[in-house]
């Protein structure tokens, strides 16, 4: 596929995605000069039970405030079940660190660590894993200070953490974005995995949020312009042309000295700007295309802080990404579409995820987006760690592949579509014996999210589960940014 490399992998820190829990945010550590990572703040009780949350890569960071045992897990699925890796941190009144696999000792590495924890105060931590590799390091070091390969690794899709042996915890795990913008009409740009950001703002004026399909400025793009001409107007623009789609008055809906918190949400073409549940401007467009990006921004004589999340409390589901359906196209003779960037096939076996996998499913664990080979074709399919496998569908059957490779490093959105139709900017995953071109498709079976191909010719999106091939005439498509 032009545009797409299959490389070896080698660890590449990056921050998982995380799933909303009933507790409260706070910044906790500075990425850049114009940018700061937030936090969710999680307590754990003197229990020995995880609290589990999802990753998309190999890595995650956090701090931590205990007077001893931070325990840490890394499993396939969101509960305590075998392969399991844990990390125990400070254990044994807070003298020594270890890591264990399948709850069994005698244990891989232990190190001596007197100190290392605290109870009145956050202390940070790193942990990597990549190809069987697992490290823990602190905070601002670069190299750990306990690290073990496991020779017989297995795929990580979530992580655990809990206090025990006498201690409660205070925990900060990394969620959201703090931004400053200056006077001066930039974007700034990040990903969303969501269609709601929960925004947090303080400018006296014209606070702009930019909704697009990359990291960039470019058609198309919704604008949202809140609090313009002087605080007293907002509106909605459409690739940066006027006459605006939508233009009101909100006088007084900034403010310099305070942040004033707003909801933009999307779905299915309908943008809308709420304030204490209150729509306070929407427009529906006839055309919806997959956002994969927004931007903010400041101008006009305002500078602005931010704080920004690309979720909402309690909101739960799969993460859906507007919702536009492509002309019908006839056969498979389909446009040809963008490659995805900077996506990358990255070889793998036996239930291996590389750092940067692409997740695209879920079926009592994470699934991510992979694609082997079988019978002459290179079909797209589901990574089910666990099961060591990609599955793939083929002949009405499903097909376990030990060797495949997985999607990585890319930003993808799930848009909807029907009858063998993708959207533009779909991402050439494949192709049959015969040469057609297949795309990444999912389709919800029995309770799962499941990955499979959508084939034009055959009008469905084909999904592998329970040993068959499962075919669907509505479904959605992996669009890679």
């Amino acid at each position: 596929m032009r545009g797409i490399e299959s490389v070896s992998y080698f660890p590449s820190p990056a921050r998982p995605r995380l799933q909303f829990v009933s507790c409260s945010f706070r910044r906790y550590t500075a990425v850049d000069s114009r940018s700061t990572t937030m936090a969710v703040e999680l307590q754990t009780p003197d229990k020995l039970e995880y609290n589990f949350y999802p990753v998309t890569s190999g890595s995650t960071q956090f701090k931590v405030k205990t007077p001893n045992d931070a325990h840490i897990a890394l499993t396939t699925g969101p509960a305590e079940s075998d392969p399991m890796y844990e990390i125990f941190i400070g254990g044994w009144g807070n003298t020594k660190s270890i890591i264990r696999k399948n709850r069994q000792k005698p244990d891989k590495v232990e190190v001596e660590t007197p100190g290392i924890l605290s109870g009145d105060e956050f202390r940070g931590f790193w942990i990597r894993w990549s190809a069987g590799s697992i490290a823990c390091g602190k905070e601002g070091e670069a190299h750990p200070f306990m690290s073990w390969d496991d020779p017989e690794p297995f795929g990580i899709g979530y992580y655990g953490v809990c206090t025990g042996w006498g201690a409660s915890g205070s925990w900060l795990l990394e969620d959201g974005s703090k931004v400053d913008t200056p006077d001066r009409l930039e974007y700034r740009f990040l990903a969303v995995c969501k269609g709601a950001l929960e925004i947090e703002v303080k400018a006296p004026s014209n606070a702009h949020v930019a909704l697009t399909t990359g990291p960039r400025e470019a058609d198309p793009m919704y604008e949202l312009i809140l609090g313009g001409w002087n605080n007293k107007e907002s509106a909605i623009r459409h690739n940066r042309t006027k006459p605006d789609k939508v233009h009101l008055e909100t006088p007084g809906l900034l403010h310099d000295g305070e942040f004033r918190r707003l909801t933009i949400q999307w779905d299915k073409g309908v943008i809308q700007a709420k304030k204490d549940g209150i729509v306070l401007i929407e427009w529906r467009d006839p055309a919806p295309f997959g956002i994969s990006h927004y931007g903010v921004r400041t101008a006009w004589g305002a500078t602005g802080h931010w704080k920004v999340r690309n979720s909402i409390p309690g909101s739960t589901g799969p993460q859906h990404i507007v919702a536009p359906r492509a002309a019908p196209q006839p056969g498979w003779s389909l446009p040809s579409a963008p490659s995805g960037g900077a996506a990358t096939w990255v070889p793998a076996r036996a239930g291996e995820v590389p750092p940067g996998a692409v997740p695209g499913g879920y079926d009592n664990e994470q699934l991510y987006v992979g694609r082997a080979r079988h019978e002459g074709a290179l079909i797209p399919g589901k990574v089910h760690p666990s099961h060591g496998v990609c599955y793939v569908a083929w002949g009405g059957q499903e097909h376990g592949k030990e060797e495949y490779e997985v999607l990585c490093g890319c930003e993808a959105a799930w848009v909807p579509a029907a009858q063998g139709q993708v959207p533009a900017g779909a991402l050439p995953s494949g192709e049959t014996e015969d040469g057609e071109p297949l795309f990444t498709g999912r389709a919800q079976h029995e309770g799962a999210m499941c990955v499979g191909k959508v084939q034009g010719s055959h009008t469905v999106c084909y999904i592998p589960y329970g040993g068959q091939e499962i075919a669907y005439p509505e479904y959605e498509v992996l669009v890679a940014k």
